[in-house]
């Protein structure tokens, strides 16, 4: 699977056209941040635009995305009501997922003083540019990707392997792929 910068910009939500234009844009918005990696859980055996399909469904059964407010629900309670929601993809490791990684997040932030500044200082503030490469040419890792993984497991997230992680920074523009053939 290649990703591209264009990847999850649109897509269709109960036929209804929507344009997120903040894929591949930086941002420094904690709960921007989250919103993706979330959708970077659920992207897990998806395409990006199925799972970001999803977000107006994720805002629902997760609280509106509110970090402390998902962070703290009851995991026995809240993973098979948000799962068996009809309209949520119902992956019961994924929904425990996002709220470990809610929990996380406030550790980090805690400890950094936000999601964003200690992200961003994996690239000292300025987004990492990969070398260029033809569309063919795209991979879906990095090396950046599998360094913030590892330290986002270390840190207990979850779903945060180098795939997830790589498109996830791409997303947030942490990452910036430069394509010759465009």
């Amino acid at each position: 699977m290649t990703i591209g910068p264009s990847d999850g910009q649109c897509w269709q939500t109960d036929g209804v056209k929507e344009y997120h234009d903040y894929f591949g844009t930086p941002t420094h918005d904690d709960h921007v941040l989250f919103e993706l990696l979330t959708v970077g859980v659920f992207q897990v055996g998806l395409s990006w635009q199925a799972a970001a399909s999803k977000l107006p469904v994720y805002r629902r059964v997760f609280a509106g995305m509110a970090i402390p407010q998902v962070a703290a629900l009851i995991d026995e309670v809240a993973i098979p009501e948000i799962a068996a929601d009809p309209e949520m993809i119902g992956n019961q490791r994924k929904v425990r997922a996002v709220i470990k990684n809610a929990r996380a997040i406030l550790k980090v932030q805690q400890e950094f003083g936000s999601f964003s500044a200690y992200l961003w200082a994996f690239v000292d503030g300025t987004p990492f540019l990969l070398p260029a490469v033809t569309r063919s040419e795209l991979t879906n890792q990095s090396s950046l990707g599998s360094a913030v993984a590892k330290d986002l497991k270390r840190r207990g997230f979850s779903f945060v392997g180098p795939v997830v992680t790589h498109m996830f920074l791409l997303a947030a523009g942490i990452l910036r792929e430069q394509i010759l053939d465009d």
